[in-house]
């Protein structure tokens, strides 16, 4: 067993950890990005780590300038309006920090295993945009699962759930279109929220084709 001090720093850890996802799931756009991510390394003092660890001052601000150069990268991807190095301003597509990062560390992973095609890749519908899979199996497709959850508002704003609900189909097609030769589809008929299992629908957001049934 870890001794108490030892568990108390791991659960601060985590803790930290936690509010890092949270900060970056909130955080949409380029100039956003960039702001949390030079936010963040101050935060963490690495430009001190860096010159700590380097005998050599210019060797040390050279991998700063990686690092800053990586920064401008990452943020860049979170689209909004960029501009470039002409003076160009264009728009692209606003994604959360969260996102870019679940897709780069996805990304990697696939790249590692190249050299290796019998594996199975786990992924959220987010961060497998743009890429494509042999066979692909959507998991769980339950209401409240996809994860649209109407319990969620009092039905009061439609509008909001309307747009939530159009949002979670874009996802689902997404998901959908990641197979290029199979794609399997399966949700509980069941689901044990509490002690008790209690009956689950199909989430509404499947389209209305024939589905095979279980055996």
């Amino acid at each position: 067993m870890l001794p108490a001090k030892a568990v108390g720093s791991l659960q601060e850890f985590g803790r930290y950890l936690n509010d890092l996802e949270y900060r970056a799931k909130r955080t949409v756009g380029a100039e956003d990005a960039r702001i949390f991510l030079t936010d963040w390394l101050k935060e963490i003092d690495y430009e001190k780590h860096l010159y700590d660890g380097e005998d050599s001052e210019k060797v040390a601000a050279a991998r700063w300038t990686n690092v800053m150069d990586f920064c401008d990268w990452m943020a860049q991807r979170c689209g909004g309006q960029i501009d470039d190095a002409a003076g160009v301003t264009t728009a692209k597509e606003t994604k959360t920090m969260l996102e870019v990062v679940q897709t780069i560390a996805l990304l990697s992973t696939i790249s590692e295993r190249e050299g290796d095609q019998n594996v199975v890749t786990l992924s959220t519908l987010h961060a497998s945009k743009g890429l494509e899979w042999p066979h692909v199996v959507l998991a769980g497709c339950n209401e409240g699962l996809l994860p649209f959850k109407l319990e969620d508002d009092d039905g009061s704003n439609t509008d909001n759930i309307a747009l939530r609900l159009q949002e979670e189909r874009r996802l689902m097609y997404v998901g959908i279109t990641r197979a290029q030769r199979t794609l399997a589809v399966n949700w509980l008929r069941r689901r044990k929220k509490t002690a008790t299992p209690s009956p689950a629908s199909r989430a509404v957001l499947l389209p209305k084709w024939r589905w095979t049934k279980p055996r």
